[in-house]
């Protein structure tokens, strides 16, 4: 009898050898890291989210990996309760981020504009490419967000450490 995990797993559509979010197939984490490596970029891509934290950003928060097309890729953000994110500056990629669960802050500079907002389940801010920004988590449950970043994220070069208005717990 032929193993179903032998081409494409049915239920997540991931190669042999991957560890879909079912928890029934395993895979190496850098396959993970890497979303140019998965066969059918630019394709037709589901995931679930996963439970466990796919990577780090650089501004300290856990990533993990959603979708990825051509021009852009979709994450899940999340920084503890009671944390405070480095800031950072992204040097060409540009995201969008839409807040799911928590309460907190984010700082933005960018062009001679700084602004810091409420953050909260509900609300959509902008990080055009070159802005300055660092958030931080009020309360008891983690701040949370799904962010889409475009171009995709390119890699750990992309981003650099600024000065922000709060002292970073990373």
């Amino acid at each position: 009898m032929t193993n179903p995990h032998s081409r494409w797993c049915t239920r997540c559509r991931l190669l042999s050898g991957s560890r879909c979010r079912i928890d029934h197939v395993t895979r190496p984490r850098w396959q993970l890291r890497s979303a140019s490596n998965r066969k059918g970029m630019g394709q037709l891509e589901t995931r679930m989210l996963g439970s466990a934290p796919d990577d780090r950003a650089p501004d300290g928060s856990d990533v993990r990996v959603l979708v990825r097309v051509a021009r852009g890729s979709m994450a899940h953000f999340e920084l503890a309760p009671q944390c405070t994110s480095r800031a950072v500056r992204h040097k060409t990629v540009e995201e969008l981020w839409f807040f799911l669960t928590g309460r907190g802050e984010m700082w933005r500079r960018h062009e001679g504009h700084e602004d810091v907002v409420q953050v909260h389940p509900g609300i959509a801010i902008s990080i055009p490419a070159g802005t300055c920004f660092q958030f931080r988590s009020h309360g008891y449950t983690p701040l949370a967000a799904v962010g889409v970043t475009m171009p995709p994220w390119p890699g750990p070069d992309e981003s650099e450490d600024v000065d922000g208005p709060w002292g970073a717990s990373f």
